[in-house]
């Protein structure tokens, strides 16, 4: 029921999107219980909430797919189906809402589901990630929730629509503006935190180390850029339409918001590729990505009246900042979904993904390689990859902006292209390190041992394939935090316990020992030994 309530989801917002983007039918209103806005509840489908819903059910119905066959059937049955589901419905209902208050109410109930997804395993390392992530994010809704009522003070409504009116026409209104902005900084710390962005970054490297591989694949990939529509919907629709001093009220978060992406942009390249696991490459590449989808919008919002060339998309800076931010927020979706998807399945078929542990996986799972070496190529921004297309608008909205702008709108722009440009060679720099470290060279031991080459060895099973290398591929392993897994592909994997082995299966027999063989005992052998007829120490009882 669970596969059939995603596959509803995904052709639903398949269907809203194909309505209201490719058809371009306007917006969908639905206003609950009836009541018109801005009194009742009303959600909204246009252009921006239909694209991001889309994006959502692409993501949605594969991760649940994979988590159907790498979660336990324990896991399934007690929590995990319904957890998920609330996760993707406040998802949802964030995307769709029309007011302030409510986008707040479905925020809760996309995190209070994930709150337990990332504990999900109940270990202590999980316990840990949860902890902080769970103390962060609470301190981002109590402040959330004080902007929002702040909001409504000076504004006098929490509908979207109405707020943008007010703010438009403060004196009709009597509307302060100054305050307002105050508030929607506040906002903007909470959306960066719901990003993941710097200096707000710390619970994610943990929590997308802890969460089950289909639960980080969503939280990348869905659950992070419903910061990022928060901001654009926000920042470059609502308060975008108030002016202070003179200048567009947009001015004002504009560098704020560029520096934060410069940094995140920075320091998650630079810590990715300084890491030995790539779980944890992954999750500071995170960081590294969300800097360069929100670059585009910091660019923008500092000069967002600036006019851009014909052959950009939209006709000023802010709606052409905001294009390069969706598309490259679509290529890091799809491309970190199927690389956390990648870590699940060598998670769970070798048994670890630090880098010292892996090795030579090209030729032992081609398809998990091939899936990796796409998703790799599409953040580095190779052709024809959609990755190319999102980089090089992010590079475009630098340059108009530093061509055509003036004063300091034009050295910030300069300055944030100057960053992504480093940010892509720090890309090149880890993607390619990984494949080497985990897909190229040599296999390592718990290679050898989880996946033995089958078609190097006659089709056999890979515990025929060890016995007949003489044991040599079930050898040293090394050791991981909790204990590795091997075994064959698609089948459940045994526990690898402490430094130096593994932990063989016992068979009983009838003889003393527990021998592998019905009917064989061991025994001491005499003196003089057993003989050339006796292999192994091992005789007929």
């Amino acid at each position: 029921m669970s596969l059939v309530g995603a596959v509803g989801y995904t052709a639903a917002t398949s269907a809203v999107f194909v309505r209201v983007v490719v058809g371009a039918s306007g917006p969908l209103p639905y206003y609950l219980s009836n009541w018109p806005a801005p009194y009742g509840i009303t959600l909204v489908a246009d252009g921006l909430s239909a694209s991001m819903l889309g994006l959502s059910g692409v993501v949605t119905l594969p991760a649940l797919v994979f988590a159907v066959v790498s979660v336990s059937p324990r896991g399934q049955r007690l929590s995990f189906h319904p957890l998920y589901h609330f996760m993707i419905a406040g998802v949802a209902g964030a995307f769709l809402t029309g007011d302030v208050f409510n986008l707040f109410v479905w925020f809760e109930v996309m995190l209070m589901a994930s709150y337990v997804l990332v504990v999900f395993r109940s270990g202590p390392d999980e316990t840990r990630a949860a902890l902080s992530y769970v103390v962060l994010n609470l301190l981002g809704s109590a402040v959330m929730l004080v902007a929002i009522g702040g909001l409504y003070a000076t504004t006098g409504t929490l509908n979207m629509a109405a707020m943008a009116d007010r703010l438009a026409n403060p004196a009709a209104y009597d509307v302060a503006v100054a305050p307002t902005l105050g508030l929607a900084t506040l906002l903007l710390s909470v959306f960066a935190l719901k990003a993941g962005l710097v200096p707000f970054h710390f619970w994610v490297p943990a929590a997308y180390d802890a969460a089950p591989a289909p639960v980080t694949a969503v939280l990348a990939g869905v659950v992070k850029k419903v910061g990022i529509y928060a901001v654009i919907r926000l920042f470059f629709t609502v308060f975008a339409a108030a002016e202070y001093a003179g200048g567009s009220a947009l001015g004002f978060v504009g560098p704020l918001l560029l520096v934060a992406a410069i940094a995140s942009t920075l320091y998650g390249g630079v810590a990715a590729v300084g890491r030995e696991k790539l779980s944890e490459v992954l999750a500071f590449s995170s960081i590294a990505q969300i800097g360069f989808v929100v670059v585009p919008l910091g660019v923008a919002a500092t000069a967002p009246g600036l006019p851009v060339p014909a052959s950009a998309p939209g006709e000023s800076l802010a709606a052409f900042g905001v294009a390069a931010a969706l598309v490259y927020a679509f290529n890091h979706t799809l491309a970190k979904s199927v690389l956390f998807l990648v870590v699940g399945t060598l998670q769970d078929t070798v048994g670890s993904v630090e880098f010292d542990q892996l090795g030579g996986l090209a030729r032992r799972t081609p398809v998990v390689a091939t899936a990796f070496l796409i998703g790799g190529l599409s953040l580095i921004g190779v052709p024809p990859l959609i990755g190319f297309f999102g980089k090089l608008l992010v590079f475009r909205v630098g340059v108009v902006a530093g061509a055509a702008g003036s004063g300091v709108a034009a050295t910030l722009a300069w300055v944030g292209l100057a960053a992504t440009v480093v940010g892509a060679v720090f890309t090149i720099a880890y993607v390619t390190r990984s494949w080497n470290a985990v897909f190229w060279g040599a296999p390592s031991a718990r290679v050898e041992a989880a996946l033995p080459e089958r078609w190097q060895t006659g089709g056999r099973e890979p515990a025929t394939a060890a016995a007949a290398d003489g044991g040599r591929s079930v050898g040293a392993t090394g050791t991981g935090r909790r204990g590795g897994r091997v075994g064959g592909v698609g089948g459940r994997a045994r526990r690898v316990r402490g430094r130096g082995g593994v932990r063989p299966r016992r068979r009983r027999g009838r003889g003393r020992g527990g021998d592998r063989h019905r009917g064989l005992r061991r025994r001491r052998p005499p003196a003089g030994g057993w003989g050339r007829g006796c292999a192994g120490g091992v005789r007929r009882g």
